[in-house]
């Protein structure tokens, strides 16, 4: 098994270092690590130290010997999700595989057919809810660089962010409405990748209209019709596979 990821604010250079506070906790209690057991240590940011167990002090302090350090560099092409926003807690479950997937950002999108609404405190709350996430998921999938959650965005604010992709597709069911699959589409071989996943009640026309003119065209995953949780992993999968960051 791969070694535990724990974060740190900033990643220690090689010698002895204690991970204190929640981490610690977590590495010391519940982990219950030992003596001479690898982990890692990482800011989420692409930077990583491995380093071994030294000692377990108490309920949250673990003593460590580091003994190496990397930079991950930027992922490339770098693919971001405008994810609409779903229904309960199917929000946390696309951010949550998405980010074990290897997706380098997702944007929250207030899509016209959205049940769900983030407004006030209750926006506030779902945003952290999906940093929340997005921390747990990369620690658990042994990221590095855990991907960026943006504020939510409208759709005129989202199709400006397409506007600046080299490559950008909205996700769509009906096979009359898009330029093709996404499994034949003609992709960058550097640069960044957008795409737009929809609401359950689909992406409007006005909406399509909108990313049309920022340079998104609909295109389609497969014959079958997946739900707004599962697209965006699906369609990043075939992406990372497509551009050799899977090889």
């Amino acid at each position: 098994m791969t070694a535990p990821v724990f974060v740190v604010d900033a990643v220690p250079a090689k010698g002895p270092y204690v991970l204190e506070g929640p981490e610690g906790r977590h590495a010391v209690s519940v982990r219950r690590l030992h003596a001479g057991e690898d982990v890692v240590l990482t800011d989420g940011r692409g930077t990583g130290a491995v380093a071994v167990v030294v000692a377990a002090e108490g309920k949250d302090r673990l003593v460590v010997e580091v003994t190496d350090v990397t930079a991950e560099p930027e992922p490339s092409p770098r693919i971001t999700v405008v994810q609409a926003l779903p229904k309960g807690d199917r929000g946390e479950v696309a951010v949550e595989t998405m980010t074990e997937t290897g997706v380098d950002a997702i944007v929250p999108w207030q899509a016209s057919r959205c049940i769900t609404q983030w407004r006030g405190d209750r926006g506030a709350k779902s945003l952290a809810k999906w940093r929340a996430t997005a921390r747990e998921a990369g620690k658990q999938s042994r990221r590095l660089r855990f991907p960026e959650i943006a504020d939510a965005l409208t759709t005129r604010q989202a199709a400006a962010l397409v506007a600046t992709a080299d490559f950008a597709a909205v996700l769509h069911e009906d096979p009359s409405a898009g330029s093709g699959t996404l499994a034949t589409a003609d992709l960058p071989d550097a640069g960044s990748i957008v795409l737009v996943v929809g609401p359950e009640g689909g992406v409007s026309p006005e909406e399509l209209a909108v990313f049309a003119g920022a340079g998104a065209e609909p295109y389609r995953l497969g014959r079958s019709v997946l739900r707004t949780s599962t697209a965006g992993t699906a369609a990043a999968a075939l992406l990372l596979g497509r551009t050799g960051r899977w090889s």
